[in-house]
This record gives structure tokens, C-alpha cells and sequence, in this order.
């Protein structure tokens, strides 16, 4: 219902550009797996897949009133981010398992300068577990437009971009298997982002114990 509302604002306030919409896949179980820059990724990502998507969200904007009914309403389920959180990944592995959409921040948290984060984990280690797709998405322009800190957002230019899936090859257990698909998936998200932005430090950081 708020899909043409919301899409027809970003044109007018972003000038939004999506480009690389004929890599998203129309059916069956999907990780997506987008930089994370600004409050409003998940609803400007969302804007030109036509499925259901549940998102991953940080575990604190479900302890405020209003915004905590809304969200659960959108979707939304809570994870920790702080630390591993088996609730949070038991959620995902019933979305998963009946073929649902869900959408995961890998960096966890919002960029602070725009540049991308080292990648944790998790979502890697999902998709080798239960054999799913993830589609990388580079979001461009939008720490300009709406920096941390920034109550509002401000008049800019956001390109999103959908980048080919990347299906992992289950080679072992989940946690060494999932280095190779999010080692992927950062290269093919860091590939539309300015050279400053992409910073070094490869894939998902290490398990661990």
C-alpha cells in the first residue's frame, strides 16, 4: 500500500535510481544483503521488489513506543547486535525455510562516514546453512543525504544498485563456508562505492573462540 507513496517521494526528494532490478529473483527463499548508510535503507531497497520482505533490526527501536508497533507491523523482527543472538537466527531460519525474503544488514550498524564496515558473520552463515541465494545491494549517495546524526534528511541523489546473486557452495561447517560468500558479496557491493568508501579488510570477521 505505501510502495507508490514512498517511491514516488525518493524520486522527488533523492531523484532515486535503481539499477540492476532484473538480478532480483522472483520466487523462492532470498537473503538481501545491503551497505548500510542511512535509517531509510530498508524501505528505499524494498521499493522495487515486488514480494514480502521481513528485515533484521536492531533489538533497541523495539523499546519505543509508536515506532515498535509499526515496524513489527512492516515486518520487522529484533537481533542483537551487540553479540550472537540465537533468537534473532531462529526467526530468519523459519523465514528462510518457507521461502520467504529477508533482509540483513551485514555491517550490522550504520556506516558513521559512509564507508563500508567489515562484514559480521551471520547472514553468511544462514545462506550456507540453509542453502540460499544472497543478493548484494550498494547503496550510493545516501550518507550525503542523511549523515548520522542529521534529524532530517536532506535533498540529494541515491542510486541503488542490485548486483547478481551469489549462491554459496557449502564446503565444511557454516562458519568457515560462510567466509567465501560474504568475501563476494563485499566485493561486489564495494564495487559501486568511490574508491575511498570501500576501505580495506575483506569479508566477514572471523568466529570466535
Amino acid at each position: 500500500m505505501v510502495r507508490p507513496a514512498m517511491w514516488a517521494s525518493a524520486r522527488m526528494f533523492f531523484g532515486i535510481r535503481f539499477e540492476g532490478i532484473e538480478h532480483i529473483p522472483r520466487e523462492g527463499p532470498l537473503l538481501i544483503t545491503p551497505n548500510h548508510v542511512t535509517f531509510a535503507d530498508p524501505p528505499l531497497v524494498s521499493i522495487p521488489i515486488r514480494r514480502p520482505i521481513h528485515y533484521m533490526a536492531w533489538d533497541r527501536l523495539f523499546d519505543v513506543p509508536g515506532l515498535s508497533w509499526l515496524i513489527r507491523r512492516l515486518r520487522a523482527f529484533p537481533v542483537d547486535i551487540e553479540s550472537a543472538d540465537p533468537r534473532a537466527t531462529r526467526a530468519a531460519v523459519r523465514l528462510l525455510d518457507d521461502g520467504h525474503v529477508v533482509m540483513i544488514f551485514p555491517e550490522a550498524a550504520r556506516s558513521p562516514d559512509g564507508t563500508l564496515q567489515r562484514f559480521k558473520p551471520g547472514a553468511f552463515r544462514l545462506a550456507c546453512a540453509r542453502s540460499v541465494p544472497v543478493l548484494p545491494v550498494t547503496i550510493l549517495g545516501g550518507h550525503e543525504a542523511w549523515p548520522p546524526g542529521r534529524m532530517l534528511p536532506r535533498p540529494g541523489r541515491l542510486t541503488i544498485v542490485y548486483h547478481p546473486v551469489v549462491t554459496p557452495m557449502m564446503d565444511g561447517d557454516p562458519p568457515h563456508a560462510a567466509r567465501e560468500p560474504a568475501d563476494r558479496v563485499r566485493v561486489a557491493v564495494a564495487s559501486r562505492l568511490p574508491e575511498e568508501k570501500r576501505a580495506p579488510g575483506g569479508g566477514a570477521r572471523p568466529a570466535r573462540g
